[in-house]
């Protein structure tokens, strides 16, 4: 196969880029979807003021517990882009579950965090 050949089938004029190339795109698509939540958990998270604006269901949570909680959120939103992104770019089978994995313990960790600090 000469290198025209090559350059056409297995280069960038084959149309399916490279991997870490989608893995940058949906990675940057993510990043854009969660600028909102991860701005609103930042700033949660650096002004337990803000405690006060849950009513009163959030009374008897300790400051330490909110503020823990909401450093959890935001590191988690903060990570996304770059978990999916990586995903994406391996697209392995075992890349995907060890991605998947990791999203799980950190939404498990929410949830109890959650249950025991705020809630």
């Amino acid at each position: 196969m000469s290198s025209d050949q090559q350059e056409l089938h297995g280069g960038a004029l084959s149309g399916h880029g490279s991997p870490g190339l989608w893995g940058t795109l949906f990675g940057l698509m993510v990043a854009a979807f969660i600028a909102v939540p991860l701005s609103a958990a930042f700033s949660f998270a650096t002004h337990p003021g803000t405690q006060q604006l849950f009513a009163g269901r959030l009374n008897e949570a300790t400051t330490g517990g909110y503020v823990a909680f909401w450093w959890i959120v935001t590191i988690f939103l903060a990570a996304l882009p770059f978990l999916v992104g990586y995903a994406v770019a391996k697209l392995s089978g075992r890349t995907l579950a060890i991605v998947g994995a990791i999203v799980a313990l950190f939404v498990v960790a929410v949830l109890v965090l959650g249950q025991i600090f705020v809630f």
